[in-house]
């Protein structure tokens, strides 16, 4: 008996649906499938295993139930025995499935309501995905759109078949757009979430500015000059660093255009905000000073390590260097990436000079010497005792004023100081209660064994038991983490070796106790 149904306007209104929402007319079809399906679930159990097909050529409709045949039944509804299974089809197989023709439905006017509510459903989930698909490959990119709607402030904005969301937060302040209104916005991200992908726009982000001047300079869209940085404050002013690939082609002239036209047109789009554009240095002290116009600079002091920089301006140009409310330092920090403090050059030189009076007091109380002597050794570059106390004596013989003897008077001076300096903290370390096994490393300075006893780090186990970063934290930046890996592994390594038969010492040398970790280590693995 043939149990399919021919409806060949099913297949009508797949291919008009299909056009009407530009998506696959087999997506269609698989939706219609699931909405016959969930009508014949609901005629014949919701717990049966009931199936649709629709044959793509004909429109024939085709309802059957699904049974697996297994070992031993769990769900009577959706399993049977197999022995059971074998009298219907003697060839059937564990896990396979027998499949029983079931009468076409007779739509009633629920069931109709509800197949629709299902294709409707499974269509929109098609386009969605459709729309995902299109757009997650498309950030980055600006997109022109139309207001939609407004919902508290936030914008839906119309790009054809999709809508993207323009925050409230992501607008230039105080720019407004009615409905109807066509907006130019930077598509940042594409979610894909529960209720549809989701398109958030930007007219804010520092790349809206750089796409905007690709799309007004031909030199930028075709890779000649390149945008290095940029840094905005949405609105108000903006830096933008360009550096060219054709020494002759300047980068600045290039965005700027003829009398202006160019980046007057950005301008335009930005709600009259003022661009910087400024030329980019491989050098970070030149990029810095680039960054700061239109203040002049007159000295950049650079601690890479720290990522700052201290920048010396003329008194007159101190507040423009600084620019109002602090913009003008703050975008140039965000340009070069650098944190930037501004002096004038009267408080670098009134720095320079208390530097100048520390140093010199400094080798006045150490080495009981006049403040000439002290002055002279502070002019030549000395900066610490240690500095002085292990430098050749015929070094310091060739300042103006020192001979051969007053050199060696000064360095025996200076060890003397070291020498009490660190008897008084051998002294404090041991009452600190840091063992001699500790201070036996030979890495560690009387100072730092302080310093560990301060932080109750006092037994080898103690420090064996820290990282490399939490050392260099206690004992200061003069030991860098490779030296504390070492000191750390020297401390553990009592932890890896042993007397042996015969009754050998204690590794006590960083490899050693490296080579015991990894036989250590090799011993657990093969556990």
């Amino acid at each position: 008996m043939d149990t399919s149904v021919s409806r060949p306007e099913l297949l009508l209104v797949a291919d008009a649906v299909a056009r009407e929402k530009m998506i696959e007319r087999d997506e269609v079809l698989e939706a219609m499938e699931q909405a016959i399906q969930k009508a014949g679930r609901a005629k014949y159990g919701h717990e049966k295993d009931i199936r649709a097909t629709i044959d793509k050529k004909t429109g024939d409709v085709r309802l059957s139930r699904w049974t697996e045949a297994v070992e031993t039944v769990e769900n009577e509804e959706t399993q049977i025995p197999i022995h059971i299974a074998r009298k219907f089809q003697p060839d059937i197989q564990l896990g396979q499935h027998l499949i029983d023709p079931l009468p076409p439905i007779d739509f009633g006017r629920i069931a109709a309501q509800t197949a629709k509510q299902v294709i409707v459903q499974r269509v929109r989930e098609y386009e969605r995905k459709k729309q995902y698909d299109e757009f997650k490959d498309r950030i980055g990119e600006i997109i022109n759109g139309v207001v939609k709607r407004t919902e508290y402030g936030n914008m839906m904005v119309e790009l054809g078949r999709a809508e993207a969301l323009l925050r409230r937060d992501e607008l230039i302040p105080r720019e407004s757009f009615r409905n109807g209104d066509r907006v130019r916005a930077y598509i940042y991200d594409v979610r894909e979430e529960p209720r549809g992908p989701q398109i958030f726009l930007s007219r804010t982000h520092p790349a809206f500015l750089a796409k905007l001047f690709a799309q007004e300079v031909p030199e930028i869209y075709d890779g000649i000059i390149e945008i290095k940085a940029v840094a905005r404050d949405p609105g108000s002013r903006a830096k933008m660093a360009v550096v060219s690939r054709d020494q002759s082609i300047d980068p600045v002239g290039a965005c700027v255009g003829m009398r202006g036209s160019r980046v007057q047109a950005v301008v335009q789009e930005l709600q009259g905000e003022k661009i910087d554009i400024i030329p980019w240095s491989s050098q970070h002290a030149t990029f810095v000073v680039n960054a700061l116009a239109p203040a002049e600079v007159t000295k950049v002091v650079m601690d890479e390590e720290a990522g700052r920089v201290e920048v010396v301006v003329p008194d007159e140009q101190l507040s423009l260097a600084i620019g109002r409310r602090g913009q003008n330092v703050r975008l140039a920090s965000q340009l070069t990436r650098w944190d930037i403090d501004i002096l004038t050059e009267a408080e670098e030189s009134e720095r320079r000079q208390e530097e100048y009076r520390r140093r010199t007091g400094l080798f006045v109380e150490a080495l009981d010497v006049d403040d000439v002597i002290a002055g002279l050794l502070v002019t030549e570059g000395f900066n610490t005792i240690e500095e002085l106390a292990y430098v050749a004596p015929e070094e310091l013989a060739e300042i103006e004023g020192f001979d051969e003897s007053v050199a060696d008077e000064l360095i025996r001076r200076g060890q003397a100081f070291l020498n009490r300096r660190d008897d008084e903290l051998t002294e404090k370390r041991v009452a600190l209660g840091v063992t001699d096994d500790v201070a036996s490393i030979e890495v560690l300075t009387p100072a730092m064994l302080v310093a560990l006893g301060e932080k109750g780090v006092k037994t080898l186990d103690d420090l064996a038991d820290l990282a490399s970063d939490e050392l260099v934290e206690i004992v200061g930046t003069t030991m860098d983490e490779g030296t504390a890996n070492e000191v750390i592994m020297a401390a553990r390594a009592h932890w890896f070796a042993g007397e042996d038969a015969a009754g050998t010492e204690p590794a006590t040398d960083a490899a050693e106790a490296a080579a015991g970790a990894d036989k250590l280590d090799e011993e657990v693995s093969h556990a």
